[in-house]
């Protein structure tokens, strides 16, 4: 990264309400290539709402999202993914019975010949599957085998991999290790990284510190849609993120509570 380049993606003052309930306000952070910016909060934190607004599902209320330094304003999810934004949610947007290269290429399938004479090049398909995974470290016994055959962690790798190919400079994860367990979480974080080390910018969205810290280049703490501050790794600590996402002095609180008489 070129020292002074403005950030792929950056959020200023970004807020946004639904009626009298305000979901964010004012959210600062950028996001830059080779790094991963983490979001992270408990249930209710605003995470959601920040996801549709760099997705382009709903516009900013206040604030601004800049992409290149340059103020963006998308009117549907597909404007930012023709710019380069992709968000891989936690339903993957995967079926369970299409073989792995199919869903790879979901919509944007390879064809051959032309007219009325253009069919599917499966062949292309299956290969270039197998190629782009390997490149991201993945190796898939099988691309006809379907999707729904691989492990939770392989399937996030797979639509990781999918995103990266098709152009994705910036790439938005919504709690990809929620639901697996510690080693397939791991496997996600492998991946992440590959993606970070591909000149990816990705903002990983979560709500485990343990998860957060190991690819973390910089942290973005939400609670109840207001920013408990922005932090580079080497300004905070896994214990203090922590605290701030429990609350802080609400945790020592509950800590005394249910202590045991006597002990």
């Amino acid at each position: 990264m070129t020292a002074g380049a403005a950030p792929l993606l950056e959020l200023r003052e970004v807020g946004k309400s639904f009626g009298s309930v305000i979901a964010l306000d004012g959210i600062n952070t950028t996001v830059r290539a080779g790094e991963v910016t983490c979001v992270l909060g408990d249930n209710g934190a605003g995470k959601s709402t920040l996801i549709k607004i760099l997705a382009g599902v709903h516009p900013p209320d206040r604030g601004e999202v800049l992409l290149d330094g340059a103020p963006v304003s998308w009117a549907a999810p597909r404007e930012a993914l023709d710019a380069g934004i992709a968000t891989v949610y936690q339903d993957l947007a995967m079926i369970p019975l299409m073989a792995v290269w199919r869903n790879f290429f979901l919509g944007r399938e390879p064809t051959r010949g032309w007219g009325p004479f253009r069919r599917f090049d499966s062949a292309r398909g299956r290969a270039t599957t197998r190629a782009e995974l390997r490149a991201m470290g993945i190796d898939i016994r099988d691309p006809d085998q379907p999707v729904g055959t691989l492990s939770g962690g392989e399937r996030q790798s797979v639509a990781i991999a999918r995103a990266v190919h098709f152009g994705a400079r910036v790439l938005i994860l919504d709690e990809p290790t929620s639901a697996l367990g510690v080693r397939q979480a791991g496997v996600v974080l492998r991946y992440i990284a590959q993606a970070r080390d591909r000149g990816v910018g990705v903002v990983f969205i979560t709500h485990n510190p343990h998860h957060a810290f190991p690819v973390a280049d910089r942290f973005l703490l939400l609670g109840r849609g207001r920013s408990l501050g922005d932090f580079a790794k080497g300004e905070i600590t896994q214990e203090e993120v922590t605290r701030l996402m429990a609350g802080g002095a609400e945790l020592e609180e509950l800590a005394h509570e249910l202590e045991r008489p006597g002990r």
